[in-house]
């Protein structure tokens, strides 16, 4: 090797190691700033609503001194830039203060309810994407056919119905006509003394310790709920997935494979759809951190006890605690996915790497 190629190597390498070093530098500092604007944007929520934390703790009625003394207790004599940062070092250590409705530290509630959600959400996004993938690449094969019209005015509906609409007409037709599901809740009361959850998440749980019968009660009351986030999450995927096949169909490649006289199945499902799947990936990912920060609604209608109805209870009695810690939990783990989905999409797409 001649000395002209071993500085030509040398200078590539060293390009490559500034260019990582820039995009480790960069990635940190995308996450340092996007969970500081989320801290900074919860913190001013809790000062700009009309709610006195020290109020919410002793009660309207309780004397001046006392309430002067919570407050300095809260920290809420401080000037505001103190307070953000005793807000920002008790959030990073994981002190949310205490929950005036359940009078516990607001994480261990949110470790409690917050499994019941992610089952939900994971379900969800496990039905939307079973079923959304294979419709979204039958609409764009069938592209203008009376299959792509059924497909997209799915995808419309799915879009444009409320949730809690669609969710009280499911508990009229499949629980109070039908009764193929159960009523609203995360299991019978029954099995509430006789079932010992260990990981708070009940299905794995049940599994696990093999009580099928609770399994299948749990099932019965999961199903609806996820159903319907399922449904938007479809609605959602199933789109994407089209525009994305559509993209991957009329590229060169795909003339050439019917050139060469590959099947049409194989085309579709081996070619264009596994090069469609790396942005699809970002996409369920998106799909996913969406269903978890918008099951409010689905687990008020169907009682689930998850993180949705335990800010929903929080915020209808003025527990501006509970609110704000489940808020930026919701918040970080939104932020986390994100992250995650842009970072898969790298590796798993050659294009979008630095050279």
């Amino acid at each position: 090797m001649s000395i002209v190629e071993a500085n030509s190597r040398a200078r590539q390498g060293k390009r490559r190691a500034n260019a990582r070093a820039k995009a480790i530098i960069g990635f940190a500092l995308t996450v340092i700033t996007t969970f500081l604007g989320l801290m900074a944007v919860t913190f001013f929520i809790g000062r700009v609503v009309p709610i006195d934390p020290a109020l919410a703790i002793v009660g309207d009625r309780a004397p001046a001194h006392v309430v002067e003394r919570v407050r300095e207790q809260l920290g809420l004599n401080l000037p505001l830039w103190q307070q953000f940062f005793l807000y920002l070092k008790q959030a990073l250590s994981g002190d949310f203060g205490i929950s005036v409705l359940t009078t516990n530290p607001v994480m261990e509630d949110i470790k409690r309810v917050f499994p019941a959600t992610i089952e939900l959400a994971t379900i969800g996004t496990i039905i939307g994407a079973v079923f959304g993938i294979p419709l979204g690449v039958l609409a764009a094969v069938k592209r203008g056919s009376f299959a792509d019209q059924v497909v997209r005015v799915i995808g419309l509906i799915g879009y444009s119905v409320p949730i809690f609409w669609l969710g009280l007409l499911a508990l009229l037709v499949f629980y109070a006509r039908l009764q193929w599901v159960a009523y609203p809740g995360r299991m019978d009361i029954v099995y509430e003394f006789t079932f010992t959850p260990v990981t708070g998440f009940f299905l794995i749980d049940a599994i696990w310790q093999r009580q099928w019968d609770v399994l299948w009660d749990l099932f019965r009351h999961i199903i609806l709920p996820a159903s319907l986030l399922g449904y938007f999450s479809l609605a959602y995927i199933s789109r994407m997935t089209r525009s994305f096949m559509l993209n991957e169909l009329s590229q060169e490649y795909i003339v050439a494979a019917r050139a060469k006289g590959l099947s049409e199945t194989r085309i579709i499902w081996l070619h264009a759809l596994r090069n469609a799947a790396v942005p699809l990936v970002t996409v369920i990912a998106l799909s996913y951190a969406g269903l978890l920060e918008g099951s409010v609604l689905t687990e008020t209608i169907f009682a689930w006890p998850g993180l949705g109805l335990y800010i929903t209870n929080s915020l209808q009695n003025a527990d501006m605690n509970a609110v704000l810690g489940g808020t930026i939990v919701i918040g970080a783990i939104f932020v986390g996915i994100n992250l995650f989905s842009d970072l898969l999409y790298r590796t798993l797409d050659p294009r979008t790497r630095s050279r």
